[in-house]
């Protein structure tokens, strides 16, 4: 019997989904922790892990308007897939709001793996679009840097997008974090 994604009912995907992004979030990752102590710290240490690991991000995160710093997303699939984290917008390097990323995938994919990263917002514009966003989702407008980009990020990258986003601390079994599809809303910890 063969089937399709047409089989697949919307309360069914959405039901699934559920369940993945429970799982990941019931890991014992503290990744469900709500606390904003603990956000922060986590926010604190990625940040100096950026900074000392790819020296270019630190005049990036200061030519920023705001950066958002997600520690810690972790992603789960097995045909069902989902991702969640939590993190901390900053502005001048001051955290003004806290927010969660999640996404759930359906497809061919198995395995598990963490990463952290980081969304620098280069104008005014992109920093308040997101901010007066019930939810935002990458889009088009992103400039993805990899890592070995992150020592050398000039500024002619930074002049062209108005949001830059670096993934990196990549570890786990699925190959290659990317953003497409994520979403971000803020929470209240």
């Amino acid at each position: 019997m063969r089937v399709s994604m047409a089989d697949y009912s919307r309360r069914a995907f959405l039901g699934t989904a559920g369940a993945a992004l429970a799982l990941v979030a019931g890991c014992a990752n503290g990744v469900g922790n709500n606390n904003a102590a603990v956000i922060d710290a986590r926010v604190d240490a990625t940040r100096d892990y950026l900074f000392n690991r790819y020296p270019g991000t630190r005049d990036l995160a200061r030519d920023a308007r705001g950066v958002l710093y997600m520690p810690l997303v972790t992603e789960a699939g097995f045909g069902v897939g989902g991702a969640y984290g939590r993190g901390a917008l900053r502005i001048n390097d001051i955290t003004v709001d806290y927010y969660s990323a999640t996404r759930a995938t359906i497809g061919f994919q198995i395995g598990a793996q963490q990463y952290a990263h980081a969304l620098f917002f280069m104008t005014e514009q992109a920093l308040a679009d997101f901010r007066a966003g019930t939810g935002w989702a990458v889009g088009a407008d992103v400039r993805y840097a990899t890592p070995d980009q992150g020592a050398s990020l000039g500024k002619e990258t930074t002049e062209i997008q108005p949001v830059v986003a670096l993934v990196f601390g990549q570890s786990g079994l699925i190959a290659g974090a990317t953003l497409g599809g994520v979403k971000y809303s803020r929470i209240i910890p």
